[in-house]
């Protein structure tokens, strides 16, 4: 009778309960720092070697090197990062998997005590550890919520996180070469693109921060453009040191 009352009150409080935003920020986090990470590293790119007084050819095949370099490795390392934390957890699981099979009794103890120290008393917490416990999966699952933090049914995929990364770094990389590509042959279209794109992002990540969309903004056009401008000081100091 005491399960049922409590089952009915945490259904009322979840009904009732208010909502946040994703403080992780889901797809939308990784998709916009993807596509800042390659408007800036190419911005900065291609007005370090703008600095050195090269031709307009040089520049375009530098912007679209540095897409292609930078894109393929966001993709590489997003791919290696996420596959050895998804073996990590694996292994984990099949060491818990393992623990549920031997120690069935020491695991449903151990749910127990969990339940024990959130403040439930300790005949409902056996009782509710014991129900939890009856299907292996749902057991291995709740063991994997409450000591590891994570959801066995939600890891990330490498393959989505590299082609998310590659296409997202490709894509910000991409803004300060299109007005080359569209015929333009000065610098100065390419940074004006590059750092009203910079804007949106900023403005974009607002979503997932309590930041104002017009300070994100701003914050980032502002750190783009120095990185921008400080490449272009040394591009055009190493260029009449080199020359």
């Amino acid at each position: 009778m005491a399960l049922i009352e409590t089952e009915a009150a945490l259904h009322v409080a979840h009904r009732d309960n208010h909502t946040h935003r994703d403080v992780n920020g889901g797809w939308l986090r990784p998709a916009v720092f993807g596509a800042m990470d390659g408007l800036v590293s190419n911005l900065a790119l291609m007005t370090g070697v703008a600095g050195g007084s090269v031709g307009q050819q040089t520049i375009v095949l530098t912007g679209l090197a540095g897409l292609a370099a930078g894109a393929f490795s966001m993709a590489a390392g997003e791919y290696t990062s996420v596959a050895s934390q998804r073996e990590l957890v694996e292994a984990e699981l099949d060491v818990e998997r393992r623990e549920l099979r031997k120690h069935p009794k020491d695991e449903e103890a151990e749910l127990a005590a969990l339940y024990e120290a959130r403040g439930v008393e300790p005949h409902l917490a056996r009782q509710v550890a014991k129900q939890l416990s009856r299907d292996p999966e749902q057991a291995l699952e709740i063991h994997a919520r409450e000591e590891l933090g994570i959801d066995p049914g939600d890891l990330p995929s490498p393959l989505v996180a590299a082609v998310s990364s590659f296409g997202s770094f490709a894509l910000g990389a991409l803004l300060p070469v299109l007005p080359y590509l569209l015929g333009a042959t000065a610098l100065w279209p390419a940074v004006v693109v590059a750092l009203l794109g910079l804007f949106l992002c900023g403005a974009v990540v607002a979503r997932v921060t309590a930041r104002s969309w017009w300070y994100s903004g701003l914050r980032q056009l502002a750190l783009g453009g120095a990185a921008a401008g400080v490449t272009y000081a040394l591009g055009s100091l190493f260029g009449t040191a080199v020359g």
